[in-house]
């Protein structure tokens, strides 16, 4: 349905003319004493028949005559006005700030006592704002993962139980420099036995996926891509403090 057309549809209705929310307008111009709330027939008729939303002034209006809100009014065009306090941490990225309370809903629907490592894609559901502040741009290339809670591999950097989001395009490693642990690297790795998640080096046939140097596991060596195959980069996680 047109958008434009749930106007119409309001009018009808209470069973109004075009004629009679004209009139309206006048009034409400009148107590008001600003005539940019005047709204004539012909625009209205034009409003009905297009997609584009009413002004400010002709949205107070109609919503004064057909008894419902500006919210309602606006929620077929597209504009839901309670999204928006979701989305001022997006158009604030530079800020720190609270989030809205339904901006990330982890805790309360995503399970993450598993012990071990895995891939959960149905992950990208759960978070009403990404991990990252960057859109995907309408590529389809992120999905999550769950580090299992006995994961020590990249601990303390990333703690067991953390959600991960990896961009599958990275899927190659990068001989790019890095100057300390936050801008190395980390790969979501599959292996023929589940899955793991670290630095890696590829040395030769084999590829090495190196723990954090506070953890207390050792270095693994998988033969590539035979053993191992790179999944992707881990581009954000969610992990606890304690």
């Amino acid at each position: 349905m047109a958008a434009g057309h749930s106007l119409k549809l309001f009018r009808k209705r209470l069973n109004l003319t075009v004629r009679d929310v004209q009139e309206a307008s006048r009034r409400i111009a009148a107590a008001t004493g600003e005539k940019k709330y005047r709204l004539s027939n012909g625009w209205l008729v034009q409003l009905e028949n297009r997609d584009s939303p009413p002004n400010a002034y002709h949205l107070f209006v109609l919503g004064a005559t057909y008894r419902v809100s500006v919210r309602t009014l606006l929620r077929p065009y597209g504009i839901d006005l309670d999204e928006q306090e979701k989305h001022e941490a997006i158009a604030n990225p530079q800020r720190t700030q609270l989030l809205a309370e339904n901006t990330v809903s982890v805790d309360a629907d995503v399970d993450i006592s598993s012990p071990t490592t895995r891939l959960a894609p149905d992950l990208a559901a759960k978070f009403a704002m990404p991990l990252n502040s960057e859109q995907n741009n309408g590529h389809s290339s992120l999905t999550y993962a769950l580090l299992g809670t006995s994961d020590l591999t990249m601990y303390p950097l990333i703690r067991p139980g953390s959600v991960l989001q990896i961009d599958t395009r990275q899927n190659k490693l990068q001989a790019a420099s890095w100057h300390n642990e936050f801008e190395r690297p980390v790969y979501f790795v599959e292996l023929r036995q589940g899955h793991a998640c670290g630095w890696c080096e590829l040395q030769g046939k084999k590829l090495l996926i190196i723990p954090h140097h506070s953890s207390s596991v050792s270095v693994r060596e998988f033969t590539y891509p035979q053993e191992a195959e790179i999944v992707g980069r881990v581009i954000a996680y969610y992990t606890r403090c304690v």
